[in-house]
């Protein structure tokens, strides 16, 4: 590597999730001095065009901002640059096309997290905003696996996981939640064995209420943090020993 080694992040969306994803970032870093955690750059701008609304065609597109988060957090000399945001993944390729720095893909890496830690499961449910479920990204990932993946229908997502997801953005995470729980009660009574926590607000809310099923989650924006760590695990090993 000709720089040194700095992950970028493209955050914002929304401003708590990029927090959580830093705390994340930190826990699942061993270290043993404040020296030895990855170093970050971050772009936490919530003023990013609401996602949801720009796919279901009633809110200008996010990309012109994503655009610019990617160049600043390029100028800053990024190295490596994540998105702790599973919707904003529909702009991946646009946003790959135009960085230096590499782009790491949250379903990437929570889907491999998904076959090394539960390769016997058989069906997963996915919590998600209508435009991933529509994106089929995690869907297509699981099924590659021989896994079925299980999903909200259009009333579940109008009744609870909008609400609940607006909820958490407005602070509400006590509501945000409930609402989640419901959603996630309904995955598991169609046959799911596991769930994809794929929305970074989701996680938050639901270890604001202690829900009792955290156990059988994966979140992808953990599983995208420890995918970094492991990078900067090997860049410590192979430039700083």
């Amino acid at each position: 590597m000709s720089q040194p080694f700095l992950l970028g992040v493209l955050g914002g969306m929304g401003p708590l999730a990029t927090v959580d994803f830093l705390s994340t970032l930190l826990a699942v870093t061993p270290a043993a001095s404040d020296q030895q955690q990855i170093p970050t750059v971050v772009w936490n701008v919530p003023q990013i065009a609401d996602r949801q609304k720009a796919l279901a065609g009633s809110g200008p597109s996010p990309l012109p901002q994503l655009l610019t988060g990617i160049a600043r957090l390029n100028q800053a000399g990024a190295t490596h640059i994540v998105i702790p945001c599973n919707t904003a993944h529909h702009w991946y390729s646009a946003l790959s096309d135009v960085s230096r720095a590499p782009l790491l893909h949250i379903v990437e890496a929570t889907i491999a997290a998904v076959v090394e830690a539960s390769p016997a499961s058989q069906r997963i449910g996915i919590i998600a905003t209508k435009g991933t479920l529509d994106a089929g990204w995690f869907q297509r990932g699981l099924q590659q696996h021989g896994i079925t993946p299980i999903v909200p229908d259009d009333a579940e997502l109008e009744t609870w996981f909008v609400p609940g997801c607006y909820a958490v953005k407005r602070g509400d995470l006590a509501e945000g939640g409930a609402a989640f729980l419901h959603q996630a009660k309904a995955l598991f009574e169609r046959g799911a064995e596991k769930l994809i926590l794929a929305c970074t607000e989701v996680p938050v809310a639901l270890r604001a209420v202690n829900a009792p099923f955290l156990p059988l989650t994966f979140d992808p924006a953990q599983a995208l943090a420890e995918r970094c760590s492991k990078i900067w695990q090997d860049y410590r090993t192979t430039y700083l020993t």
